[in-house]
């Protein structure tokens, strides 16, 4: 099975300023200490699968500095890590396959796979079955609940010569993020799978729908 890059897009847990839908109803100290657990949590399941050499982790991280990333990078665990940037989501998930692509080639990596930390249910078959199906297929997605996604899977011949497509004409942070992201691979010949649905914790109806 082809290596992976798996590409962390991690929030700093910063009081009022991560989870403020959830906030709302529980409050900025109890929103601030669950992203913090489901951050956690995520690396943990990362670094299982990184043991057996299958992927290499990177995180990309938004609301630090880069010498406080560096050292919640290191608090984690993680050896490398890069600023997320300015832009949406799509810019700054572009902007982190550019600024791999470097070690991807030294490292003989072919596959890129983005997450988020908002997912309490990950395990590492989630991430087993995203890099199996990249070995046929050009691009895997992972249902969220909120009609977005919780994984991305790039193939080579996706970064290589249609970089564009996952990225262009979202309407980001709607509802339509997911079917968006499919028509744009509707006119070409590009293979792509789905994986299971998953529920990302933005609000209390999120963690009230898991039980």
């Amino acid at each position: 099975m082809d290596k992976a890059l798996l590409i962390i897009m991690a929030k700093w847990h910063a009081f009022g300023r991560c989870k403020t839908r959830l906030s709302k109803d529980i409050g900025k100290i109890n929103s601030a200490k669950v992203q913090s657990v489901m951050t956690k949590h995520t690396i943990s399941v990362a670094n299982s699968l990184q043991k057996t050499k299958l992927i290499d982790i990177s995180i990309a991280i938004s609301g630090l500095g880069e010498k406080n990333c560096r050292r919640w990078s290191k608090e984690l665990g993680i050896q490398k890590f890069n600023l997320q940037g300015k832009g949406c989501l799509g810019e700054k998930m572009k902007r982190q396959i550019i600024i791999n692509k470097k070690f991807c080639t030294q490292n003989n990596i072919k596959n890129i796979i983005f997450i988020g930390t908002d997912l309490p249910d990950l395990c590492h078959q989630d991430l087993l079955n995203a890099q199996r199906k990249l070995q046929q297929n050009d691009l895997v997605l992972g249902p969220s609940n909120d009609g977005g996604y919780w994984l991305i899977g790039l193939s080579e011949k996706i970064m290589s010569t249609h970089l564009y497509l996952p990225f262009i004409n979202i309407k980001w942070g709607t509802e339509n993020v997911l079917q968006n992201t499919i028509d744009n691979f509707a006119s070409n010949k590009l293979k792509y799978k789905f994986l299971d649905r998953k529920i990302d914790i933005d609000t209390i109806f999120d963690i009230e729908n898991r039980k």
